[in-house]
């Protein structure tokens, strides 16, 4: 046991040294570098959005009967996939009573137009008098509309047979069901929801004084505590609120990337995009004298340069300072850095433009 301690204690005493060395300048410290560049950035607000869908359906029984077949929660379904279906014995009968009436009505009105055809042969021949003729083209007009009047009844039932089986109008999954089996809905009584989970979108209210700044089909940066991403600016509603003075934007969002109800914060640009030199944010080193950044030299020596920072876009922030673009800055590992301290670049240098799309645009001919 007194081995195992003496071995930990030693491993430590060689870390610290390491660590030591290196801030000494033994060892080449290793950090993570990004190149400064000319971006056009805006400064923007974070204002909440949530995820919805763009097909979200309460579906309600269009005639009255007891629930026979419902579908379950969770279920995922097609476009017209039957989803409830209610009793239908009744109209079932009561079609077959309408079926028995056209009959009778294509019946009657075969005999009366034979009878029609016979008169008027006698009545050219003077041996039927006009009267009987006019009696039974009477009685052929009437049995004309008794067919319609039937068929019409048997399209009515064939509707609400057709009605009693309450089908998906788009794809999606079912959310609720407000009514069981055997329970009896009511004409006009919601039976269940659905919602699609294919066609999402996020819906924000942006203040008054950002409306101006957006535009629909632009991208705009999305962010939750579970992940980020850029949407499409579907509609800017042009109706605003008067007490709050904010409109409502819907983003369009690529649904595999989001969940339905999830808060989000979208960021929206306040002023006009202007060019600027931009870092990665993490690039930033605050300290009690102020903001500074640490450059790579041609030699891979730290060298601190004072710098102030500016509007901040999404991962980027504009700088001014003794900084030109292409130059390379620490974004990792420049908490502990000395000026002159020499360093080991361990990703080979990336852009500012490598940060997550849709928050900051780069300048023409970057």
């Amino acid at each position: 046991m007194k081995v195992g301690f003496k071995a930990i204690a030693l491993v430590a005493t060689l870390l610290a040294s390491n660590g030591a060395a290196a801030q000494m300048g033994g060892f080449p410290a290793p950090v993570t570098v990004a190149n400064a560049e000319i971006r056009l950035l805006a400064p923007r607000i974070q204002v909440p959005g949530t995820v919805i869908s763009r097909d979200d359906a309460r579906l309600a029984a269009e005639v009255a009967g007891n629930i026979v077949q419902i579908a379950e929660v969770g279920d995922r379904v097609e476009k017209d996939t039957v989803l409830a279906k209610i009793e239908d014995q009744l109209l079932l009968e009561q079609k077959k009573e309408n079926e028995g009436l056209v009959a009778s009505e294509q019946a009657r009105i075969a005999f009366l137009q034979r009878e029609v055809d016979r008169l008027r042969r006698l009545a050219a021949q003077n041996n039927a008098a006009k009267s009987q003729l006019d009696q039974t083209e009477s009685d052929l007009v009437v049995a004309r509309s008794n067919l319609r009047t039937a068929r019409a009844r048997l399209a009515q039932i064939e509707i609400g047979l057709y009605k009693s089986s309450i089908r998906a109008p788009f794809a999606g999954r079912i959310t609720e069901r407000y009514i069981s089996p055997g329970e009896r809905a009511s004409v006009g009584e919601d039976v269940l929801r659905i919602i699609s989970i294919d066609r999402l979108e996020v819906v924000a209210r942006a203040p008054l004084h950002a409306v101006a700044f957006l535009e629909e089909s632009a991208g705009i940066g999305i962010s939750s505590e579970r992940t980020a991403g850029t949407g499409t600016i579907r509609a800017i509603v042009p109706n605003g609120d008067p007490g709050t003075h904010m409109f409502e934007v819907r983003i369009e969002i690529p649904a595999s990337d989001w969940l339905i109800g999830e808060s989000v914060r979208v960021n929206v640009p306040t002023a006009t995009a202007s060019e600027v030199l931009a870092v990665p944010r993490d690039a930033l080193v605050l300290r009690a004298d102020g903001a500074a950044i640490f450059r790579i030299g041609a030699d891979n020596k730290a060298e601190r340069i004072s710098v102030t920072p500016g509007i901040g876009d999404g991962d980027l922030i504009a700088i001014t300072g003794d900084l030109r673009p292409g130059d390379q800055v620490v974004i990792r590992g420049g908490e502990r850095l000395r000026p002159g301290q020499d360093v080991m670049i361990t990703n080979g240098g990336q852009n500012a433009s490598s940060q997550p799309q849709g928050s900051a645009t780069p300048a023409a001919g970057s």
